[in-house]
């Protein structure tokens, strides 16, 4: 045995075995054989949690080693991608020598313990920067984690840095950013989808094992859907929102994006509670996730609503989710469609955005991207009558939702209606940048208003290489159900298998 605790020559064997697993799904099987001869540290990046903290726990593997696998690839790839605004490489190998320390005495905090992840830059991080990709914060230091960080810490996580992200996120592309646009891993020249653009793109191309985003119109699962991941909004309340830079907070969700549904199993379990503090936080029993996961359900009544979600749909995107569908009913899905009321009204979200940016527009509006500040001007003029009457219609809006549930267990919608769009030419005007978000959030947006738990999953690649996404939903606080119900979807496919080419394991 090493001086530092890991096994020398059965630590290789072990990790190449393991290896040689992943990457047979990675690179297929006439690749196997050579994989397994020559592991190398871009196919540790692809493992995923549950997987990499079993060699944790074994001490076939340290988190340091962990940390400098992705640090690497962040270093290789970040230039051109452009997820991560901070790395905080330091602070993480730290971060990994204290949970390598502790797992060699034992003390083992979770799944989690020693896994390097990444958050998006509007959660709060004590002494590291949280920009919210906006030249207005771009010195910000906050000096108290959001709720969510603190648990992650507690959980052992290796902290990376912040994502990149939609300034603000105010939109579905992550092309306005301070710091510039995000490159989508599948085609550099497409869009990520936003605002949870940075979180996608690192995890699709393995530079941490998952991410944390924000969704209040879709944020996390349509750059979940665009970048070939897992993207999951949970009920509304289900995770605390304290200490994350606000976009709506009646329709601020915080979610994980990961390669796989156990990840997102494993992230969810940590980051789900109550929190006193956060008055949208709802105190709910927390299930064992990952146990409710393996369940399977005896009948799957699944909701199909094609009046709305199912219309004028790409055509590779239409034949992805027909495919979709059938493989649902060789699973023993019953589907039926069903009616499913979408409210298009903005007056909710345009209130309280522009609420929270009133006295930083009024002191610095030229702090903002163009377009970010045409967006929250229009929330300047919508006075409290109007706000209260939409508010009172989300509250019924989310009510009606039980009445939907009455016949059915799911609802399953494509998450996009077209793959990830190019980046270039980008909307000039406040007009045509709307009706890009419009476009690219359109199935997305109405969940946010019902504030049930919705996740995306890999559903097929279109003929140029990119992505599509399937998007399921279950009534409020059912994260078990769905989680177990995208289970069975994942393991009758292989699409969560595929990896952008040009940040695949060689």
């Amino acid at each position: 045995m090493s001086s530092d605790g890991y096994a020398g020559s059965s630590r290789r064997r072990f990790l190449d075995a393991s290896l040689a697993g992943v990457a047979g799904l990675v690179l297929g099987t006439n690749e196997r054989a050579a994989a397994a001869s020559s592991a190398s540290t871009d196919e540790l990046a692809f493992l995923n949690i549950e997987q990499a903290s079993a060699l944790l726990r074994a001490r076939k593997l340290s988190p340091v080693e962990l940390t400098q696998t992705c640090l690497t690839r962040i270093e290789t790839f970040n230039p051109s991608l452009n997820a991560f605004i901070t790395v905080s490489a330091d602070a993480a190998l730290a971060q990994a020598r204290l949970a390598q320390s502790e797992l060699q005495r034992g003390q083992w905090r979770g799944p989690l313990h020693g896994i390097p992840i990444a958050l998006k830059d509007l959660i709060d991080t004590a002494g590291v920067k949280t920009t919210c990709a906006s030249a207005l914060f771009k010195d910000r230091i906050p000096q108290q984690d959001a709720a969510v960080v603190a648990r992650l810490k507690q959980a052992g996580a290796v902290l990376l840095g912040k994502l990149n992200m939609q300034e603000f996120a105010y939109g579905g592309t992550s092309v306005p950013s301070y710091f510039g646009r995000v490159c989508n891993p599948w085609d550099l020249e497409r869009v990520t989808g936003g605002s949870s653009g940075g979180s996608a793109a690192a995890v699709a191309a393995g530079l941490c094992y998952a991410a944390l985003g924000s969704d209040t119109g879709g944020s996390v699962r349509e750059p979940a859907s665009f970048c070939g991941v897992v993207g999951l909004k949970p009920t509304y309340g289900r995770v605390s929102v304290r200490g994350v830079i606000p976009l709506s907070s009646s329709m601020d969700h915080i979610g994980p994006l990961t390669r796989c549904i156990a990840d997102a199993a494993i992230m969810l379990q940590t980051i789900a509670g109550y929190d006193p503090n956060d008055l949208t936080s709802q105190d709910r029993p927390v299930p064992n996730y990952l146990e409710g996961m393996r369940g399977r359900s005896p009948a799957l009544r699944i909701g199909v609503p094609r009046e709305f979600y199912y219309a004028n749909l790409d055509p590779q995107v239409q034949t992805a989710i027909e495919r979709a569908l059938m493989t649902l009913g060789k699973l023993g899905a019953q589907m039926r469609d069903v009616p499913l009321e979408v409210s298009m009204d903005r007056t909710v979200i345009r209130a309280e955005a522009y609420t929270y940016h009133a006295q930083y527009i009024a002191r610095s509006p030229e702090l903002y991207l163009p377009e970010t500040l045409a967006k929250l001007r229009l929330g300047a003029g919508i006075d409290a009558p109007s706000y209260i009457a939409a508010r009172r219609e989300l509250e019924r809006l989310r009510r009606s939702m039980l009445d939907v549930f009455s016949s059915i267990d799911f609802l399953v919608t494509p998450t996009t209606s077209v793959p990830a769009p190019k980046a270039s030419p980008y909307p000039t005007g406040i007009e045509e940048a709307l009706a890009l978000d419009a476009l690219l959030l359109r199935n997305t947006r109405p969940f946010n208003m019902y504030g049930i738990p919705t996740i995306s999953m890999p559903c097929g690649i279109s003929s140029d290489g990119l992505p599509i996404g399937l998007q399921f939903s279950a009534p409020d606080w059912q994260e078990s159900e769905l989680l177990a119900l995208g289970r069975q979807y994942q393991e009758a496919t292989n699409w969560h298998t595929r990896r952008p080419h040009n940040v695949a394991p060689t």
